[in-house]
């Protein structure tokens, strides 16, 4: 099948009925974390490009009311975590060396988790467990334990994402969207929202299914987000193969266009269920538990504000916003990835 010419490609209106919001302290957290990064002179990524992820404005979307302090730790994962998705994940020799990926992912890990910095020579290592330091000043014990548990859950996805590149082996939807919760860096940064709010959300909530649904379809819905406003860059650069709307074309005679419906339709189905379940879930929360569902929907209008201006997607500019889904069904996906997070509206 030919493939259309990437100028065909356009960003469809968007529904996010979810007002924008930043930290008013952006500047000053962003002037603070380029000094940091200065510092520490992470390989393999140019100053430029780096300072391009505009990554404070970026985390200061997802938590406009955080402290200040706590946010600017949290700004500094956010500029590592892109140095390291570009220098070692996307591109670069262990991009597709999954017996070389996993050493230096299990390497950083530990880094994180080790308070002892004995021994540590890796400039990335040395970053990380420098931002592990300061989440350890910061959080408590429980927030830093439910990152620590986030980052390598995001770690494994990439692995099995470089396993796929690997081997040329395209994944099905489902299995997709199973891996696209993790390869997103969604868990890791969802983790960071009661870091920088300073509000630890107690367990019985936090770990309970309904939240455990709640904080994976904002994920989901801003890890496909992510998808469309990639696309066409990822074309550019022949990175295609791992794409919601590439997986939703293998196998099928969808058009580019049918596909990136198709694309839409999904994500727009997963939008609407997160709406309806944060209302579920703010109903009798703690009020730790309400600011966090607040920061999950900022997390998602603000995400779509960032990637329509940051340099990373080529500056797509602004498509329009759409005040109704694309595609209002709203019976659960039929895919058991996401399916049983529907069962959690239920009362």
């Amino acid at each position: 099948m030919t493939q259309p010419l990437e100028q065909d490609f356009e960003l469809l209106p968007c529904y996010c009925p979810i007002e924008p919001a930043v930290h008013p302290a952006v500047a000053d957290i962003e002037q603070r974390a380029v000094a940091w990064l200065d510092r520490m002179a992470l390989p393999g990524v140019s100053r430029k490009r780096l300072l391009g992820t505009r990554s404070a404005e970026f985390f200061c979307r997802f938590v406009p009311t955080g402290a200040t302090h706590n946010v600017l730790a949290a700004t500094l994962w956010v500029y590592w975590g892109f140095a390291f998705d570009d220098v070692r994940c996307d591109t670069g020799v262990l991009s597709a060396n999954p017996a070389q990926f996993l050493p230096e992912a299990a390497k950083v890990q530990q880094a994180l988790e080790n308070p002892a910095r004995a021994g540590l020579t890796d400039p990335y290592a040395l970053a990380l467990h420098d931002i592990g330091a300061r989440f350890r000043g910061c959080a408590t014990p429980t927030q830093v334990r439910r990152f620590t548990e986030a980052h390598r859950r995001w770690l494994f996805a990439v692995a099995w994402q470089v396993a796929n590149r690997a081997t040329g082996r395209m994944p099905g939807l489902d299995e997709y969207l199973s891996m696209r919760l993790g390869t997103s860096g969604g868990p890791p940064t969802m983790a960071m929202l009661e870091i920088g709010l300073g509000e630890e959300v107690p367990s019985s909530e936090m770990d309970s299914p309904r939240v455990r649904a709640l904080t994976d379809c904002a994920s989901m819905v801003a890890a496909l987000d992510n998808d469309l406003h990639s696309y066409r860059k990822e074309r550019l650069l022949g990175q295609t193969e791992q794409n919601l709307v590439t997986v939703l074309r293998t196998g099928s005679e969808r058009s580019l266009e049918e596909a990136v419906l198709a694309a839409v339709g999904i994500r727009d189905r997963l939008m609407s269920l997160f709406l309806r379940l944060a209302e579920r879930v703010r109903r009798g929360g703690s009020a730790p538990l309400r600011s966090y569902v607040d920061c999950l929907g900022h997390g998602i209008r603000g995400n779509i504000d960032w990637a329509l201006r940051v340099p990373r997607y080529q500056g797509l500019g602004s498509p329009g916003w759409s005040e109704t889904p694309l595609d209002p069904r709203p019976e659960p996906l039929p895919y058991p990835t996401v399916a049983w997070w529907w069962d959690e509206l239920r009362e």
